[in-house]
């Protein structure tokens, strides 16, 4: 596939021209926030921004109606969050949010940095488009689902499956070959795509992941790894292998206030942004646990893995999105709030069209997610009901898997 277009994702400094104002995507490797670095998003947020702090599906950040793209940049580089001017849109990499404290084969947060590192120390990676991915996952599954173009997925303590264009190439390293194998795969995917400025990610490329694997020229075996989306958002109390707890809690529409960003950098502590949109608050003694919980529920986090909100995915949607033809998140607001977001159900009918809907008629069970049009922004990879307006204003929902 290739594009007629070359890669426009946004970063720092280079916005997006929403239709709301200027949109900064802000890159958080592994989705590791120190609490230092979440009070200057939510400082931003606030006094450049619209007050939110977006979290997207790939565990970054986003501020919209950006008012000082200069102040934010420094802003940013202050705490960190900007180490690069030339490869900060490169720097996608997502990992098992609760790895190396609840289950898992392997740590694989100790590989992000490295990772991180070794992007920033390579000039010629610099020219990665800001839409490939690299994935680390510790072996329960959460991440190789999600799509990415150059990953590793833990098989053993010590053993990783090297993962293109979303599949087990059949190559195994060891963790000390991992980000060197991931950079050169890098590297391939670049000598591929030569000037073809279209081709976007390596499934773009005809034969993408074969032909990497073979530049490589690292042995292949015949295991492969079955990998599967899966729509497990750590959410509520979760016990740590150490006795310590993390806390789990989701985001409405991925959209995190100012105000409730700084109460959760007073906790002192780490927060891992997962691609879900939701949050994990780790290594919290019981006391504090309970307190953060007693603070931050009455403020909108979802700490009930039941919630309806934890459903529900959708668009910008007007005013933010030009291309929408409805405002989605008011819709979908609506929907969760006057219970017609519905529990899965165990047995769901045959996959058929539904006619069309008013947004107040809408009622749908188990994972959807609502587009302001038919490109469906932000669609999960797992299988969802889509619910998609129409040019008439009203919507058409049709369940179909990814």
């Amino acid at each position: 596939m290739t594009r007629q277009v070359p890669d426009s994702c946004p970063g720092v400094l280079r916005l997006h021209a929403a239709a709301d104002g200027p949109l900064a995507r802000i890159r958080v490797p592994g989705g590791r926030v120190e609490p230092e670095q979440l009070v200057a998003l939510a400082e931003a947020a606030r006094e450049l921004g619209d007050g939110n702090i977006e979290l997207t599906s790939r565990g970054n950040v986003q501020l919209r109606q950006v008012r000082d793209a200069g102040e934010l940049t420094g802003r940013l580089e202050a705490v960190g969050l900007l180490p690069s001017h030339t490869h900060e849109r490169v720097r996608n990499i997502v990992a098992s949010p609760l790895s190396g404290r609840i289950g898992g084969s392997a740590d694989v947060h100790g590989l992000v940095p490295v990772l991180d590192a070794g992007l920033l120390a390579a000039p010629r990676l610099a020219e990665l488009p800001g839409r490939v991915l690299f994935t680390l996952d510790d072996g329960r599954g959460d991440i190789s689902g999600l799509g990415g173009d150059i990953g590793v997925h833990a098989t053993g303590t010590d053993e990783f499956a090297l993962i293109l264009a979303g599949h087990d190439s059949g190559i195994r390293i060891s963790a000390a070959d991992a980000v060197d194998v991931m950079l050169a795969a890098a590297h391939g995917f670049l000598d591929l795509r030569g000037d073809d400025a279209g081709r976007w990610r390596l499934h773009d490329i005809e034969d993408g992941a074969d032909r990497v694997a073979e530049l490589l020229g690292l042995s292949r075996g015949s295991d492969r790894v079955e990998l599967s989306a899966a729509q497990d958002i750590p959410i509520g109390w979760l016990d740590q292998d150490n006795g310590l707890v993390a806390l789990g809690a989701g985001v409405r529409l991925g959209s995190l206030p100012a105000r409730t960003a700084e109460f959760i950098a007073a906790v002192e502590r780490p927060v891992f942004i997962t691609p879900w949109r939701s949050l994990v608050l780790p290594d919290l003694d019981e006391w504090t646990a309970e307190q953060v919980v007693r603070v931050l529920a009455p403020m909108e986090l979802i700490f009930d893995a039941n919630s309806p909100w934890l459903q529900v995915s959708a668009c910008a949607g007007r005013p933010g999105c030009a291309k929408s033809r409805t405002d989605v998140r008011a819709d979908v607001t609506a929907a969760v709030e006057s219970g017609r977001v519905l529990p899965p159900d165990p047995n769901p009918p045959a996959p058929q069209d539904i006619p069309l809907l008013d947004a107040t008629e809408v009622t749908v069970a188990g994972r959807q997610h609502w587009s302001g049009c038919d490109r469906r922004c932000g669609r999960p990879h797992t299988p969802v009901t889509d619910i998609v307006a129409t040019d008439t204003g009203h919507y058409q929902s049709s369940p179909k898997p990814t």
